[in-house]
């Protein structure tokens, strides 16, 4: 779905602070705030905008490890395997792929004592590769935005 500029310029703005008032948004997009709060819902409505959340530390919490683990369910395994890693909580993101494994996911535990225990709960079921993260270079990001200029 393409956008036009004003909804650009709040999609950026909300990228940055999901928090910033209707009324810094207005004045970013330069347009009235209620203006902006029916661009919000037209957004929301078109599913463009999917909500609004709170970027989580992790290592804050206790978890100061990340690892990504590529799981490869055994024969017959895939629905079970899937609920597994959809019921432990460690998980925080997994995409479905193709190749020669099923998934990816990457999840997050206090230390590397612990990792172990998380992947004994899969490893019956599935075979597991698992590479720690050291760095994230970039995080979780939207791709670039395509806006639909006036062609006047």
């Amino acid at each position: 779905m393409k956008i036009d500029e004003a909804d650009g310029k709040i999609i950026e703005a909300l990228i940055k602070d999901a928090r910033m008032s209707l009324k810094d948004l207005a004045a970013h997009a330069g347009l009235s705030s209620p203006g902006v709060s029916e661009r919000i819902r037209r957004l929301l409505d078109r599913g463009i905008v999917k909500g609004f959340s709170a970027d989580i530390d992790h290592k804050a919490l206790g978890y100061s490890l990340q690892a990504i683990v590529r799981i490869r369910p055994l024969p017959g395994k895939l629905h079970i395997v899937q609920r597994l890693i959809e019921d432990i909580p460690e998980f925080c993101e997994c995409d479905k792929v193709t190749g020669d494994d099923c998934f990816i996911a990457r999840l997050v535990v206090p230390s590397i004592e612990e990792l172990d225990g998380i992947l004994d709960k899969v490893a019956d079921k599935a075979e597991t590769s698992t590479s720690i993260v050291k760095s994230q270079p970039i995080r979780r990001r939207p791709p670039p935005l395509v806006i639909e200029r006036d062609s006047r």
